[in-house]
């Protein structure tokens, strides 16, 4: 039997990372086959974003060195969705693990179309990553940009390229829109403002629903 797949998705300081690990370790504990993964993944093209994203890698522009641009994060970002698929989440999925991503397709289609300046960009984002399957459950945690922020500034790391904080409120309007934007998809926003095992315990009521439905 296939396993679920499930992602979690917001802005940078939206709580992905710990809600899906928060996820991971309830379903252990029901005694779940489950894995759990992230975007971007670490394989080889991941570890490339990951030093873009930090800013350690670069390009050279008119006026010197600077981020590369967003149809190259565009095609960098789709090119290591496609690897993460064959070599992690598919297999996984087709052994009838469940899967947890940390991030996944919508955060491409968001972060490379908002950066490019024109959202008419979007469906060339939906084309180059038109081959990566939707999940079966996509959990958005909808934050204030203030809130996320402030967690951001908390963890005391090293600021990344899309940290702004005009971009980031541009970000979660994007992703508010994604239930009206892709209705064929299975999209929940959950409020991820409030405490950290609220916001869980509402997560792991929509996997436990999803499961139950089988």
């Amino acid at each position: 039997m296939k396993g679920h797949f499930v992602v979690f998705e917001g802005i940078d300081g939206a709580g992905t990372t710990t809600q899906s690990r928060l996820l991971h370790e309830a379903l252990v504990r029901d005694d779940v086959p489950v894995h759990l993964t992230a975007e971007p993944s670490d394989g080889p093209v991941g570890v490339v974003i990951r030093q873009a994203l930090s800013g350690r890698l670069v390009v050279k522009g008119m006026s010197g060195l600077r981020a590369p641009g967003w149809t190259t994060m565009a095609l960098l970002f789709a090119a290591d969705r496609t690897d993460h698929l064959d070599s992690e989440i598919l297999p996984n999925l087709a052994d009838g693990i469940t899967v947890i991503s940390d991030r996944y397709v919508y955060s491409s289609l968001i972060y490379q179309t908002e950066t490019s300046g024109d959202l008419g960009n979007l469906p060339w984002v939906e084309h180059i990553n038109r081959q990566a399957p939707r999940p079966d459950l996509t959990i958005v945690l909808d934050v204030t940009s203030a809130e996320a922020t402030r967690r951001r500034r908390h963890r005391h790391e090293v600021e990344q390229i899309y940290d702004d904080r005009e971009l980031q409120e541009r970000l979660a309007l994007r992703y508010r829109e994604l239930p009206a934007r892709y209705p064929g998809d299975r999209i929940e926003l959950i409020d991820g403002n409030g405490e950290t095992q609220e916001v869980h315990r509402a997560c792991l009521a929509l996997v436990r629903g999803l499961r139950g439905a089988r």
